[in-house]
C-alpha cells in the first residue's frame, strides 16, 4: 500500500469539496479501492501505487478547474474521474469567475475599454458617476492578475473622509472606526474570491485593505494598488499615493468628482491630477457616464435628477450675477 499527500495550494477547500462534501463523497464512491481522508487543504490518499498516482493527477485536474471557475460541480468530478475532457463554455468578455462561479464580464463599451486600459497601462484613472462599476471592475482585474501570478499582492485603499459622522465619535478601536469606510471594498472582494481563500489572503497579507494615510513611506512592488473614492484626496495625498508605484506594479485610481466630501475650499486631488497628468504618456484615462450605470434602474434616474438640479442652480446663479 502507498500513502500519498495532496495539498490544495490554490483552490478553496469549500469549493473543491463541494456543498456538504459532496465532491469528496463522489470521489470515494468512484474510487472504492482507495482510502481518502481530507482536512482543510490536506488530502491523504492510501492505495496501490499505480492507482494513487492516477488519482493524484485527477486531483490536480480538478483543482485547476476549481481555481479557474470558482466552482466544481459533481458532474465535472464524475466526467473527469471517467477520463473525459470537460469543456467549459467560454466568453470573450469574461474577466474571471466570481466566488459563486458567476462569470464577471464587462457589460458596457466603457467597461470593456477600462479592461483594455488596465492590461496595457501601469496607471489608470477611471472616473464617473455612482453605479458604473468602476471599483468592482478594478478589483476584478486585480484578482485576475493575482490568479494569473502576474502580481504577488493586491492593495486596496480609500481616504477616510467623513460624510456625516466623525471618526472620533464612532465606537471601537481604530480598525473598527475605519472598517465602515472600507466596507465597499470588502463587499466587492466577497463577490470575487471564495470566503476561505479570501480569509487566507487577508491573513497572509496577499490582499491588504488600508486607509490612504497608511500608504506613506511604502514602495509597492509586484502589486495591483487601487485607490477608491479618489475625489476625496487632497493634492498632497494624491501625489503621495501615485509616487508609491513600484516595479512590476499597476495602479488603478477611481473616483466621482460629483461626490466630493472634502471641506469647503479644499482642492480635490483627483481633479488636480486630471488637470496635471491628463496628457502624460503611459497613463490610461476612462470617463464613465450615466449610460454605464449598472445598479438598480432608479440609480440612473437619481443621478439625472441631481445633475439637472445642479444645472438649474448654476443657471440661476449666472442670471443673478448678470443682473
Amino acid at each position: 500500500m502507498n500513502e500519498r499527500i495532496y495539498l490544495l495550494e490554490e483552490a478553496d477547500p469549500a469549493v473543491f469539496y463541494g456543498i456538504n462534501n459532496r465532491n469528496l463523497v463522489a470521489l470515494r464512491e468512484l474510487h472504492p479501492k482507495l482510502r481518502l481522508m481530507a482536512r482543510g487543504n490536506v488530502m491523504k490518499v492510501i492505495g496501490e501505487p499505480k492507482e494513487t498516482d492516477h488519482f493524484l493527477k485527477l486531483l490536480h485536474q480538478l483543482e485547476k478547474y476549481a481555481v479557474e471557475y470558482n466552482d466544481l460541480p459533481e458532474t465535472v468530478v464524475a466526467e473527469m474521474a471517467h477520463g473525459n475532457i470537460v469543456e467549459h463554455k467560454e466568453s470573450d468578455h469574461v474577466i474571471l469567475y466570481g466566488a459563486s462561479g458567476r462569470p464577471i464580464v464587462a457589460r458596457t463599451a466603457n467597461q470593456e475599454r477600462m479592461v483594455e486600459l488596465v492590461q496595457a497601462h501601469d496607471l489608470v484613472f477611471a472616473t464617473g458617476p455612482a453605479g458604473t462599476g468602476k471599483t468592482f471592475l478594478a478589483i476584478a482585474m486585480a484578482v485576475k492578475l493575482l490568479r494569473n501570478k502576474q502580481v504577488r499582492r493586491i492593495i486596496l485603499s480609500r481616504p477616510a473622509v467623513e460624510a456625516g459622522e466623525k471618526l472620533g465619535f464612532l465606537p471601537g478601536e481604530m480598525k473598527e472606526k475605519l472598517d465602515p469606510y472600507l466596507q465597499p471594498l470588502y463587499d466587492a472582494l466577497m463577490e470575487l474570491v471564495p470566503g476561505n481563500k479570501l480569509r487566507e489572503y487577508m491573513e497572509t497579507g496577499v490582499i491588504q485593505i488600508a486607509p490612504l494615510a497608511f500608504m506613506r513611506g511604502r514602495t509597492l512592488n509586484e502589486a495591483v494598488v487601487i485607490l477608491d473614492e479618489a475625489q476625496n484626496t487632497t493634492t498632497h495625498q494624491m501625489k503621495m499615493f501615485l509616487t508609491r508605484l513600484g516595479l512590476n506594479a499597476k495602479m488603478i485610481v477611481t473616483g466621482d468628482a460629483s461626490q466630493i466630501d472634502l471641506p469647503r475650499g479644499m482642492k480635490s486631488g483627483l481633479r488636480q491630477a486630471k488637470h496635471i497628468l491628463r496628457h502624460t504618456e503611459g497613463i490610461g484615462w476612462i470617463d464613465f457616464d450615466r449610460t454605464d450605470i449598472m445598479r438598480h434602474g432608479l440609480v440612473k434616474k437619481i443621478v439625472d435628477a441631481y445633475e439637472a438640479d445642479e444645472q438649474r442652480h448654476d443657471k440661476g446663479n449666472d442670471n443673478t450675477q448678470n443682473l
